[in-house]
């Protein structure tokens, strides 16, 4: 694989946030960039915009007749017509992960893993140094709104930060020179069996970090500083405490926290005004005072401490850092604000975990306390749905109005007994509704609410738009 010698790349699932990514940097580095999706989205519509053709449908008649190497996403189906010709066509193909894997090799890999966090903790250590004569490519796992895209390149940078994605174990295709773990929830398991498992490759990730680098780990999650995890949420598949990384004893290791003192970087003193949040942040050699994150989540102080561990290591000094994370915009999707006036707020994030749900409900309610907030969750997967639905219910509890939609099914075939309604009956929260989609615009407008709040990581964001629209014309 080379990256800019005019070779034919074809993607199968083109339209993932990290597919499109690749094709992105392929198509910039002068390579024959075309792919497949099942559906047409935004981001597809982006990347023909840019001179990538794309199909929709599962036709290999469809595809072009010379090719060097196929990518291909792990959330592809196996009956899918065009991988299974282009399977027994003797073309090269690879994951995803794995090219991710080799257009890291070499560099100062800055790679971000954990069942939540990670896009935005990456998109910031990204912003960051992009910010400074470091320099860096990055390959995100969201649409930063900085740069309205998920693809930073800098040929003139060693640094190049990745969002390692647990699913598939994808991220044990990486070998980190900076590694960061953000949490450890349960999560993919499907993949993976049972949560021990799951942490399992979590540490064989962290163990695969360069010895000359260093690993930042959320306080709580590793062994090596001996702290109970701070996790709300009991889980009815594990009978066993949160299960804790092992990591070696020659890599460097830097502990992270929003909370805990005992962490070599916290965060103190967290306050809001005017819905900007301002922190304190400990360093294991200073304070910084009055750090400032605009249009921000509570979360996002827990993040902003990662990244700012991360790139003072890198070298950053304090001015780069404090101007760097006041002018980081956010990612699409995360936190996204997309409206607010004085008689209404709406607010899309991508929460599709209980743990990411109940830490973006809880940001919601920190800075507009006393308000109405109404919210609207998509489940993502039956599999998750079924494992976690206790988890869910109580995460959703403390809005005042509930609306579940359907679940998105991505790659999954419908389980019997799985569906939305199996959240919705175990929510002790009697102000809780279940609708279409194409019902939720009027119930929305007959719930009057102060805060609108969606959720979920399906097909959801289709309807964000119009939802921002009807809230305007109130």
């Amino acid at each position: 694989m080379s990256d800019g010698d005019n070779k034919t790349y074809y993607f199968l699932g083109i339209g993932g946030i990290g597919m499109s990514a690749l094709a992105r940097y392929f198509k910039l580095s002068g390579n024959n960039v075309s792919g497949y999706d099942r559906t047409e989205s935004p981001l597809t519509k982006q990347l023909e915009k840019e001179g990538i053709p794309i199909h929709y449908e599962d036709n290999p008649e469809l595809i072009p007749s010379h090719i060097d190497l196929v990518i291909y996403t792990p959330a592809i189906p196996t009956d899918n017509k065009e991988f299974l010709y282009l399977q027994s066509s003797g073309i090269e193909m690879l994951k995803r992960s794995q090219v991710l894997g080799h257009l890291t090799r070499g560099k100062k890999c800055i790679a971000v893993a954990g069942t939540h966090g990670k896009t935005t903790t990456s998109a910031m250590i990204a912003h960051l140094l992009s910010k400074t004569d470091f320099g860096c490519s990055a390959f995100l796992g969201g649409i930063s709104k900085n740069i309205d895209s998920n693809l930073m390149v800098d040929k003139n940078s060693d640094y190049v930060v990745v969002e390692a994605d647990e699913y598939d174990r994808s991220f044990l295709q990486l070998h980190p020179f900076y590694s960061v773990i953000t949490a450890t929830d349960p999560d993919h398991l499907d993949i993976y069996g049972t949560h021990k498992n799951m942490v399992d490759a979590f540490q064989q990730y962290a163990n695969q970090t360069c010895p000359e680098g260093a690993i930042f780990v959320k306080e709580g999650l590793s062994a090596h500083h001996e702290q109970e995890p701070e996790h709300e949420y009991e889980h009815e598949h594990d009978n066993h405490e949160h299960p804790l990384l092992h990591i070696g004893e020659e890599i460097k290791q830097y502990s992270y926290s929003a909370r805990s003192i005992e962490a070599d970087y916290y965060a103190i003193n967290v306050r809001n005004y005017n819905g900007e949040i301002y922190f304190d942040l400990r360093t294991p050699g200073k304070v910084l005072y009055d750090i400032e994150l605009k249009a921000s989540s509570l979360y996002n102080v827990e993040n902003a401490v990662a990244a700012a561990a991360v790139t003072l290591t890198c070298g950053l000094d304090e001015y780069q850092l404090r101007a760097g994370l006041k002018s980081f915009a956010g990612i699409k999707r995360r936190f996204d604000v997309r409206l607010k006036t004085k008689e209404i707020v709406y607010i899309d994030d991508y929460a599709h975990h209980p743990r990411e749900i109940a830490a973006t409900i809880e940001s919601v309610k920190y800075l507009y306390p006393n308000k109405r907030i109404v919210g609207i969750f998509q489940p993502h997967l039956y599999s998750r749905t079924r494992d976690l639905a206790d988890d869910f219910a109580k995460a959703l509890e403390p809005l005042d109005e509930i609306v579940l939609l359907p679940i998105y099914p991505a790659r999954e075939k419908p389980i019997p007994g799985v569906s939305s309604g199996m959240i919705l009956r175990k929510i002790e929260n009697m102000s809780k509704y279940l609708c279409s989609k194409e019902q939720v615009f009027d119930l929305i407008e007959a719930l009057c609410p102060d805060v609108v709040l969606t959720m979920g990581a399906g097909d959801i964001d289709r309807l964000v738009p119009e939802i921002e629209k009807r809230l305007k014309e109130e």
